[in-house]
């Protein structure tokens, strides 16, 4: 486009580059750096309570090593940003964590102890077509565990899922981790004849059209599993093309499933519950155990229609186990919820698929109302490091979407201002050298105390001073004239507080003889005074 080409320099002739970002990603401020700091720490801080390490993998893999599994593939290189070498081998940035960390453990495979527990984060780069939430840059947080197929190791995922998002402040009842199993879905398309290579862009096409439920609801799935659906605009989407049988088993499955999620999961865990308590007979255990495992009976019982299937059966075991292990840990449905309906688009995954969710309220750019969504997800995938060893090596994670989380942790704090999260800025009155050592000493005092703190270098005077510390967030300015340092001291203005008084008063008479959020103490005093300004704002 004309509007992103060079710009003619008239002085020189001469083309000149025009600032500007590439579609898809963004700069990055010190208030967001700040903010990604203490969203990584608190993760850390989870991720390290589960017993995980930390490990880091280069942002460039070769381009076979990384793979091919990225859902969609509408752009050069499928979906990744890869280049040729001088050696004629084919680099790659990495589209996420997992596949480095297959290479990592099959590389350093007989040195590693098993099962390998490990956590990662870093920026993750695809080329896919940018859009509004869509990146070709983000960055994500993983924690995985390498090395063993129980059900105990995606059990513990979806309990340190839960337990990460609440070290963020998000409390229970607005989140939820979904807990799905690829067998289930890949079972339930067999039974209704979509096995088999040959089918593979079929399924993948229902797979999409059921991550479109809380969208368009059912009415809106079964036109894209059939002939297709054109939305209000007019565009309009080719469906599956699945015959009324196909859709009426589907439909009939995801009806079914939300029995399960509703009532019967629900109901499995309040009689565990209850089985557990220490203080009841064995006899009231027993009764209670069974009317467990009556609602883990209705559940398989649920699905004969679809008839016998070896791998929608193993998948309903495996999510009754993962259930059992969150419930006798007290994670329950308002927690971890079992949701045969949900998807993950990666292709490398073999079991237990995982989902975070947001489930609060914000508001999107046309102001509507709307539930946040995912934030995070993984599953298991025994056969991603097996692809280097030539044999499957059992595994599962989890990868939180920093930036998406991020996101969501802004907006829900959308009303309430944070100020003060820059330095204090000591102001230069006066430039003779004199001054300019004792400025230099009140800058290095406050640093001493570990107080972030710098010296104006500008060569604007005091108005334009207090613009720039107000630009800077500085939760205060210090400020020592001629009077003040004749008398060994400093005053001292609490920006945050003089901008919300500033407010309130109109008289500018009254402004001038009031001060507000202003104070003059002995220099001595200058940490104490700087400290209990900035504690007053969480710094």
């Amino acid at each position: 486009m004309a509007k992103d080409k060079p710009q003619q320099d008239p002085e020189k002739g001469a083309q000149r580059p025009k600032p500007r970002l590439p579609r898809g990603l963004v700069d990055r401020g010190p208030a967001d750096i700040a903010a990604t700091d203490r969203l990584l720490a608190a993760i850390k801080e989870s991720y390290a309570l589960y017993g995980f390490e930390p490990v880091e993998t280069p942002l460039i893999e070769y381009a076979d090593a990384l793979g091919k599994f990225l859902p969609d593939q509408d752009r050069p290189n499928e979906g990744v940003f890869a280049f040729e070498d001088d050696d004629g081998q084919w680099l790659s940035l990495r589209y996420d964590l997992t596949a480095p960390l297959a290479r990592y453990v099959a590389e350093n495979y007989e040195r590693l102890p098993k099962p390998y527990r490990s956590y990662r984060v870093g920026w993750v780069f695809r080329n896919e077509k940018p859009g509004p939430g869509r990146f070709r840059q983000f960055m994500q947080f993983d924690a995985d565990t390498v090395g063993t197929a129980s059900a105990a190791a995606d059990a513990e995922i979806c309990m340190m899922a839960a337990d990460t998002l609440e070290r963020l402040g998000i409390p229970r009842g607005d989140y939820v981790i979904k807990v799905n199993n690829r067998k289930v879905l890949d079972g339930v398309m067999e039974a209704i004849g979509l096995a088999g290579e040959e089918n593979a862009g079929r399924r993948l096409g229902v797979f999409r059209a059921f991550d479109k439920l809380d969208k368009f609801g059912w009415e809106g799935v079964e036109l894209l599993l059939g002939k297709g659906r054109r939305d209000e605009s007019g565009d309009f989407t080719t469906g599956v093309e699945l015959d009324s049988r196909q859709i009426y088993d589907l439909k009939r499955f995801f009806e079914f499933s939300q029995r399960m999620s509703a009532a019967y999961f629900p109901e499995a865990f309040r009689w565990l519950r209850l089985a557990s308590d220490d203080d009841i007979p064995e006899d009231l255990r027993e009764e209670r155990l069974n009317s467990a495992e009556t609602m883990y009976t209705y559940i398989r019982e649920g699905l004969n229609f679809l008839g016998s299937n070896e791998k929608l059966s193993a998948g309903v075991r495996e999510l009754e186990e993962i259930h059992r292990l969150c419930a006798a840990a007290g994670y329950g449905e308002d927690r971890i919820l079992i949701d045969p309906s949900v998807v993950r688009g990666l292709e490398y995954y073999t079991g237990p698929v995982f989902e975070a969710e947001l489930t609060f309220t914000v508001t999107d750019d046309d102001g509507r109302p709307v539930r946040f969504g995912s934030v995070g997800g993984g599953g298991r995938y025994d056969g991603l490091v097996g692809r280097f060893r030539g044999e499957d090596v059992p595994a599962t994670g989890f990868s939180v979407g920093v930036s998406r989380l991020q996101e969501a942790l802004a907006r829900r704090a959308a009303g309430t201002p944070q100020h003060g999260a820059g330095p204090v800025v000591v102001l230069v009155l006066d430039k003779d050298p004199a001054a300019m050592a004792g400025y230099q000493a009140l800058v290095a005092g406050l640093r001493g105390a570990g107080i972030p703190a710098e010296l104006y270098l500008g060569t604007s005077g005091m108005k334009a001073q207090m613009k720039y510390a107000d630009r800077r967030d500085a939760p205060c300015v210090v400020i020592q004239g001629s009077d003040e340092r004749a008398k060994g001291e400093v005053t001292i203005k609490d920006l945050v507080e003089g901008k919300a008084l500033s407010e309130k008063i109109t008289d500018n008479e009254a402004w001038r003889e009031g001060r507000p959020a202003q104070v003059t103490v002995p220099a001595a005093d200058l940490v104490a005074t700087v400290r209990d300004i900035r504690a007053r704002y969480g710094r």
